[in-house]
């Protein structure tokens, strides 16, 4: 694997064919995964994916049953924790009930035996950063979830470490804290320049944060790049039904045309997807064509069609207004039912439950998938991680 990514990055974590067996099953299974420095990066994916094991064996927590963990170029497989340079936060925060604010922050710095001064100047300034200054003397039972989460932070942050691991810190969280504290964590992570290694079920955390993203089902990755690249351009079905809602046709790919292929869905409609968002096809033309319920427009039966536009007809099963738009369920000619989600822009009248209508799209906003064969692991719930 390349030691620099394009923007000349040094690589801080590279996995390297990293399985672990439990139990004569793979949580994980041959992983290649390389984490660049100042990057924030998740790990995302439902509950048995092998995201938190990926991370404790990171962290030394784990040992992998086989492959290679290497950070900073330095192979740390078999390293404990406490050789590594990795700090954690952990679900639960951990911080020590009976210390103040100011002690818990500083526990680290006063093992590695720092002056009283530049204690006292590092837990200062560490938070300011995380916006607790004057909350030395309190003690951790005094404080809100959401503060408590920020001395945690504080104190892993505080030893300047290579990397920084967090396992799902805002679970404990309630909705409006955890949507705040995502723009804080990642004004944080800017601010202090260290890479950040984040797992998480929850897709608007991931896409809010990250840099990068991996979605993982059934301990490999099936997709792995931007917020944006993996949510427009999703690689499998799995990935574009997991991350956001999607609508997908199941359809055959019968022809080329330039930059774009033809999908011929079940009721003999065609459907045009660019070439590089069909994936390739090993002895099989069946695919699944998708489409984001926010990049459609509904419009009343015989609206005409632009060129450079697909579009399906059906019929409005359920219209729902949402205050900032609509949402519709509606029954296509091909037997699937489409989501559509409108904006409230007061333009027009909007389609109500029964009405004809035609639904139209840019190609450049199609994909299409292989469908998905669903494993007997993924019937039943997994308690690894």
């Amino acid at each position: 694997m390349s030691a620099m990514t394009r923007s000349d990055r040094p690589v801080v974590v590279c996995l390297e064919g990293v399985t672990k067996i439990f139990e004569d099953a793979p949580a994980v299974d041959d992983l290649n995964l390389e984490i660049y420095d100042g990057e924030f990066f998740s790990l995302l994916g439902p509950s048995g994916c092998g995201k938190t094991t990926t991370l404790r064996m990171v962290g030394g927590f784990e040992e992998p049953t086989s492959g290679r963990i290497l950070l900073g170029g330095r192979d740390v497989t078999y390293l404990a924790p406490y050789h590594r340079d990795v700090n954690t936060v952990f679900q639960s925060y951990a911080l020590f009930p009976h210390l103040n604010v100011f002690d818990n922050v500083a526990f680290g710095l006063r093992r590695k035996k720092l002056t009283k001064v530049e204690v006292a100047r590092r837990v200062g300034s560490m938070l300011e950063i995380v916006d607790l200054p004057h909350y030395e003397k309190r003690k951790a039972s005094q404080l809100s979830g959401g503060q408590q989460q920020r001395v945690a932070l504080a104190r892993a942050l505080v030893n300047e470490p290579t990397l920084l691991l967090l396992d799902e810190p805002m679970s404990a969280l309630d909705a409006k804290l955890r949507r705040q504290m995502q723009i804080e964590l990642k004004r944080i992570q800017s601010q202090v320049g260290i890479t950040f290694l984040y797992v998480t079920h929850d897709q608007e955390e991931a896409m809010t944060m990250s840099d990068r993203l991996a979605v993982m089902r059934s301990g490999k990755i099936e997709g792995i790049g931007s917020p944006r690249d993996v949510y427009d351009s999703p690689s499998t079905e799995f990935v574009a039904t997991f991350l956001g809602a999607s609508n997908l046709l199941g359809g055959s790919v019968t022809g080329s045309s330039g930059v774009l292929s033809s999908v011929t869905l079940v009721d003999g409609s065609t459907l045009s997807v660019p070439k590089e968002r069909v994936p390739a096809l090993e002895g099989t033309t069946s695919v699944k064509v998708g489409v984001r319920p926010e990049k459609i427009s509904i419009g009343v039966a015989g609206t005409s069609v632009s060129a450079g536009h697909n579009a399906l007809r059906g019929r409005v099963r359920v219209s729902t207004f949402t205050g900032v738009g609509n949402q519709y369920l509606v029954d296509s000619v091909s037997g699937t039912e489409l989501t559509v989600y409108a904006q409230n822009i007061g333009q027009e009248l909007a389609p109500r439950s029964g009405d004809d209508v035609v639904l139209t799209w840019p190609i450049e906003h199609t994909f299409a998938v292989v469908p998905m064969v669903r494993s007997s692991d993924e019937e039943s719930t997994n308690d690894e991680e």
